[in-house]
């Protein structure tokens, strides 16, 4: 068996334990933190809005050796009718360029500009695009709808199939998820497209199927916990955490090596900027939600839980077994040494004369045997042939 399958093994049977739910105020810290930055980069830079939402023009055209982004920058706007600052992607073979919104003739003189910068045969190979913003206002009405309707169900079915603390730990380590992958789309400036809503949605699916198959095992745990009254609320719901742990960290790794390809190979290394909006919502959304569903989802229900007053009592109960046994530990191990220096050291046997033998007896005493060591047997005094002590005769 692999070292992994061991240590899950050894998870799943409680022989060792990583206290999570223990450690909430930790995680908390560190959430809080990610979240205060991702906030502030939202209400300071903005998230960056594709033409789709915002309206505008895209121009499309092939590359050719050694140009840059610069390049393709300059090209557009050496046209002289392009005011803001256009947005360059590189898109394998050639450049996509968005600018704000043109009119046909501004257009046409965005074509033949480039045409001459880059040596193209003719200005019809720098393809336009222009598109609404009312376009882009549809998407995101669609997709808001769309979002609250998926929230609506997802509380509706985890109040029904658990409780309604579990539908609610798994809706705030939901939003801690969309919030921070939002956040980091506006640190990064990525840019916000149809593909990147369309990731969110899948993330939350993902993080939400990961709570639930936590959630699923704490509930098998903390069923009989008011009648066993063996641990509490928390130590049963950390104890489930760790018997999903390796599946979850292997559901994680599988689901994130695929996108990673995407984002880091696709998008980096091979220059398909189009993959790069997606990419980055589900890496970022699959990453914080499998840490949600471990660090975050199970320590807040187990704070919930622990507020009624039967899993208070439950505690105190828990508390009050295990002080007691620590107590009746301490007196047996004081009362050892005590008893070992009542008994007093064991007696030498005596010393005996060379070439004399001692003989051991064993005598029955209660439920155990007493060793009784005998002393050294004397030998007979010699005497003569009337038995006389001097050996002499009587004369």
């Amino acid at each position: 068996m692999s070292r992994l399958g061991t240590i899950g093994g050894r998870l799943h049977r409680g022989e060792i334990s990583l206290n999570f739910v223990g450690r909430q105020k930790l995680w908390y810290s560190i959430s809080g933190l990610i979240l205060v930055i991702s906030v502030i980069s939202l209400l300071t830079l903005g998230l960056n809005f594709g033409v789709e939402f915002k309206g505008g023009t895209v121009f499309q055209f092939p590359s050719k050796p050694g140009t840059t982004t610069s390049d393709a920058r300059s090209a557009v706007e050496a046209s002289g009718v392009v005011k803001e600052d256009p947005i360059v992607q590189k898109t394998g073979t050639g450049w996509r360029v968005q600018t704000e919104s043109l009119t046909s003739a501004q257009v046409t003189k965005v074509q033949e500009t480039v045409q001459h910068r880059f040596g193209l045969p003719k200005p019809d190979d720098v393809s336009p695009q222009s598109v609404g913003a009312s376009w882009g206002k549809d998407i995101s009405k669609k997709a808001l709808q769309g979002l609250v309707i998926f929230l609506i169900a997802i509380i509706i079915y985890l109040s029904i199939a658990f409780e309604w603390r579990m539908a609610v730990a798994a809706l705030i380590a939901l939003a801690h998820d969309i919030l921070i992958t939002i956040g980091v789309y506006s640190l990064v400036q990525f840019e916000v497209t149809p593909s990147s809503v369309v990731g969110l949605l899948t993330i939350l699916g993902y993080s939400l199927y990961d709570t639930v198959v936590v959630f699923d095992k704490v509930r098998e745990n903390t069923r009989p916990l008011l009648t066993t009254k063996s641990m509490t609320y928390s130590q049963a719901a950390n104890l489930g955490l760790n018997q999903t742990l390796v599946r979850s960290i292997n559901t994680s790794v599988i689901a994130l090596l695929p996108v990673a390809g995407l984002l880091f190979i696709g998008a980096g290394v091979m220059g398909a900027g189009t993959l790069k909006d997606l990419a980055l919502v589900l890496f970022v959304g699959m990453l914080a939600g499998a840490y949600s569903s471990i660090c975050i989802a199970t320590p807040i229900l187990a704070d919930l839980q622990e507020r009624q007053q039967k899993y208070r009592e439950l505690a105190q109960k828990v508390r009050s077994k295990a002080g007691s046994a620590k107590r009746k530990s301490r007196a047996a191990n004081a009362e050892s040494p005590a008893k070992a220096a009542d008994d007093g050291p064991e007696s030498e046997p005596q010393d005996t004369v060379p070439g004399e033998e001692t003989t051991d007896a064993t005598t029955p005493v209660g439920a155990g045997i007493r060793l009784v060591q005998q002393g050294p047997r004397q030998q007979p005094r010699r005497t003569g042939s009337k038995g006389h002590p001097s050996g002499k005769k009587k004369r």
